[in-house]
């Protein structure tokens, strides 16, 4: 008997220098450093650099790095018209999907798929996912797209383009960490989608829009948003814990809880959710937080010994709620991360490529003749 790995649970199929996960002690690390840290240290540009060299880098690399980020947010005029021209009501992620795969056309270097020319777009594209997302946002808001700012940090940059004013720099340095805490994630879906894209030499934004099209499934990317549905629907926080007991009681999937790695708490919830206390409680207590607060006791209380815990998603919603994101843009948002850990695991996995080319178990009919259209039943 040949046994199936479901979903491939426990398949190794490369190694990686990036990104490791113990799902059983609720551990996440790139390069080995704690993702606890890099939230409270570091910068999305800096975890860039990192994943896409796999090494820390000197002050001057930094700076080198944050320069060509910054140079490269432009992104051509006739893209901003193509995106002018989306319907309004399109779902995001599709707009972000043909708008990235759009804005190969414009790139001279988008058929290389040289390391040097893999290393040059990825710089490019996690520059101008953040034009094209902002960009996004304000055609489905019908208002006219904002231009980048170079003297702005990557975060604050924005934030500006959504809202069209500056952000404070608590905003800035909360919207970082939400990044930073969704850059990379090891051999999740949409990474891994990419990865196969890219095993048949395939282009950079070939693999990306792979992974754009994986994202955009309720079960990967957009998970926080069905926290906001969850949240809108128990309505106040007096309601919180009947509604999250009736829900247990009925065995009903319940959003932002569990996940196929952490059989413990997410690391990645724990930061966001100080974040989240720190706004609710800075704006009073805020409705959202005392609803997953009481939905988040509950669930550990009866879940937590089956190894079921709040993940990531539980809590990011709020945070980006508070910024004053919609939630129609969540899982572009999550793209916006995203991006520099597909762009990495990508080059790092193409330097001893091997196509990727699994098989099934066959469990169709055998011994079978063709039979003429006029004689079939």
């Amino acid at each position: 008997m040949t046994e199936i790995a479901k979903g491939l649970e426990g398949v190794l199929f490369t190694e990686s220098k990036l990104t490791f996960i113990d799902g059983a002690q609720g551990i996440l690390t790139h390069l080995g450093i704690p993702i606890q840290e890099w939230a409270e240290n570091s910068t999305f540009e800096e975890l860039s650099f990192a994943l896409l060299h796999a090494k820390l880098p000197s002050a001057a690399e930094l700076a080198k790095f944050d320069a060509e980020l910054r140079a490269n947010r432009e992104i051509p005029a006739e893209l901003i018209k193509e995106i002018s021209s989306f319907p309004p009501a399109a779902n995001p992620m599709q707009m972000l999907r043909t708008a990235i795969s759009a804005l190969g056309l414009y790139d001279a270097q988008s058929e290389d798929t040289s390391e040097a020319a893999r290393y040059a777009i990825s710089v490019r594209l996690i520059a101008q996912f953040s034009t094209v997302s902002a960009a996004i946002a304000r055609v489905h808001n019908r208002q006219d797209i904002v231009a980048p700012r170079a003297d702005l940090t990557h975060a604050a940059n924005f934030l500006y383009m959504l809202s069209g004013k500056e952000p404070s720099a608590e905003q800035a340095k909360l919207f970082d960490i939400a990044l930073v805490l969704h850059a990379d994630h090891g051999m999740n879906a949409s990474t891994f989608t990419a990865i196969a894209t890219s095993s048949t030499l395939s282009d950079m934004y070939s693999c990306v829009v792979s992974a754009i099209g994986a994202l955009k499934g309720p079960l990967h990317g957009g998970a926080n948003e069905a926290v906001m549905d969850m949240l809108d629907e128990v309505g106040t926080p007096d309601k919180a814990a009947d509604y999250i007991t009736k829900k247990l009681d009925n065995k009903e999937k319940i959003m932002g809880v569990g996940h196929r790695v952490y059989k413990n708490f997410d690391p990645r919830s724990r930061v966001l959710r100080d974040y989240a206390e720190h706004v609710a409680n800075k704006e009073g207590k805020s409705n959202y937080y005392q609803i997953l607060e009481t939905i988040e006791k509950i669930v550990v209380d009866r879940m937590g010994s089956r190894g079921i815990y709040p993940n990531v998603d539980f809590y990011s919603g709020t945070v980006y709620s508070d910024l004053g994101i919609s939630k129609e843009f969540f899982t572009t948002i999550f793209a916006l991360a995203r991006v520099s850990g597909w762009c990495a695991s990508v080059i790092e996995y193409t330097r001893d490529n091997r196509l990727l080319r699994p098989d099934a178990v066959y469990t169709g009919a055998t011994d079978q003749h063709y039979v003429e259209l006029k004689d079939r039943q």
